[in-house]
């Protein structure tokens, strides 16, 4: 070990690029099939409409400078082919530099997409992927040590997101406090995945122990990520364990495998490579323009957290906020406040000329939120479904929805097709419908007695109507 790099951490970092080209190779390729009805000239939030009232320095971005549909697909398809290629190790086979400008151009699409995606890009994975993925172009490649400095700035990372939400559920909803939150949180997280209805019918006292061990992840694992191996590398085993965990139980996009990376850096340290009996390849001391680069954007981070460490210490913490338009430095948090009931918009069509009484209304199915009763949810994450996640903050308020929701009932009066392929099914494939409106429903988890004799993993109830039938104009 130098005073500039590490060989011993030669292994986490190999894990920690090659499983953050994945996750943006996923996160790239969930660009291109969902931008054209979201973002599109004629999305739902059209981003020439965005571009028109912002500026370069607000929302730093490519598409300043040209957007059309056509050009957005090429930077997507960009980015996922650079991703694909680091994750199969090119950055390791080209010299340092090329390594280190391969990373950054794929730190600048994404930023580029972040940078105009709205709602639709507003939440904390997105900064997440973003600040991991501006570190890693100073991580080096295969033909250099690892920078120790660098090192340590993805601990602070990883400290921040496990620590932040920690604090913002210590904080928050009195259920943390009291190890009651997971008596509802399987059943009304955003979007459950296969094994949420198992996990919230555990007994109570392991739902108490799941929120203790939530504690020990998030506000005590994290201190020790900077204590010396092998207790560090300890604690962050401890993460990824309960990361998985996290994966198990619910579709978070990739949160939880972004995690899982920052982790990996420390977790498969000096002792896991002693462990695992794999020896470092020879790596040549660090060129002088390398080491200044790092240490340039060492000092730029260590400036630019301030204020996200600031906010650690508030008692009005911000959850996953950025404060520059490059999102190099974030805060983070998840489920301060945890619902005790779920409720589910449901969008409907009918075809009948006159709206009465006695119309007959075909329900639209989406891909991963809770609709049809009988259907069990599925597993999405690390892919995101982006109209799905909105539809459930869509539940929680009509002000959630106000921006696009009237944009996707008009155009699902158009059997829009880019519309209709970000849904599971369209039960009007022969003519667009005469109307369409949306109900709010109540959702509850079958008992074990219900899904035996009825096959269905959700009962709902009706509460009301959420936006009454709306007909094409003209």
């Amino acid at each position: 070990m130098g005073w500039f790099s590490d060989s011993g951490y030669w292994l986490g970092r190999l894990l920690f690029q090659r499983g953050l080209a994945a996750l943006y190779l996923v996160a790239f390729l969930v660009a291109v099939a969902q931008f054209r009805p979201l973002l599109g000239e004629r999305g739902l939030l059209p981003i020439p409409r965005l571009l028109a009232r912002t500026r370069f320095r607000e929302a730093p971005t490519v598409f300043h400078a040209h957007y059309s549909d056509r050009f957005f697909a090429a930077v997507a398809w960009a980015g996922a082919l650079l991703s694909a290629s680091l994750a199969a190790g090119v950055g390791d086979r080209v010299p340092l530099g090329a390594g280190m400008a391969l990373w950054a151009v794929v730190w600048a699409l994404y930023l580029s997409i972040v940078n105009v995606g709205q709602v639709w890009y507003g939440f904390g994975w997105e900064t997440l992927l973003l600040e991991a993925g501006f570190l890693a172009v100073f991580l080096g490649n295969a033909r250099t040590a690892p920078p120790v400095l660098v090192l340590w700035l993805l601990r602070w990372l990883l400290f921040r997101v496990e620590f932040g939400a920690g604090l913002i559920k210590l904080r928050g909803d009195r259920c943390w406090r009291d190890l009651t939150c997971l008596y509802y949180h399987h059943e009304t997280q955003p979007m459950p995945g296969p094994l949420s209805w198992f996990f919230h019918h555990l007994p109570r006292p392991l739902h108490r122990a799941e929120a203790a061990a939530n504690y020990v992840a998030q506000l005590v694992a994290p201190v020790l990520l900077f204590t010396p191996q092998p207790v560090s590398g300890a604690a962050a085993a401890f993460m990824v364990v309960t990361q998985l965990w996290l994966v198990a139980s619910g579709n978070f996009a990739w949160l939880n495998w972004v995690t899982i990376v920052l982790a990996l850096p420390v977790a498969a340290g000096p002792a896991a490579t002693r462990l695992f009996g794999v020896t470092a390849p020879h790596q040549a001391p660090a060129p002088a323009w390398f080491e200044a680069l790092v240490l340039a954007a060492t000092a730029l981070v260590v400036a630019l957290s301030y204020r996200p460490a600031r906010n650690l210490l508030s008692r009005r913490q911000l959850m996953n906020a950025s404060f520059e338009p490059l999102h190099l430095v974030n805060t983070y948090g998840a489920f301060g406040s945890v619902g005790r009931i779920r409720h589910e918009v449901v969008v409907e069509g009918t075809t009948d000329a006159v709206i009465s009484g006695s119309s007959r209304w075909e329900e639209y199915a989406f891909k991963g939120k809770p609709g049809d009763v009988r259907r069990m949810p599925r597993q999405f994450a690390p892919y995101h479904l982006r109209l799905d996640w909105l539809m459930w903050f869509a539940a929680l308020s009509p002000s959630y929805a106000a921006g696009w929701l009237p944009a996707l009932m008009e155009r699902l009066l158009d059997n829009d097709p880019a519309v209709l392929r970000l849904l599971r099914g369209n039960p009007f494939p022969d003519a667009p419908p005469t109307a369409v409106r949306a109900r709010l429903y109540r959702y509850r988890y079958t008992t074990w007695r219900e899904l035996r004799s009825t096959g269905a993993w959700w009962h709902r109830t009706l509460v009301g109507d959420y936006v009454r039938p709306v007909v094409r104009a003209g």
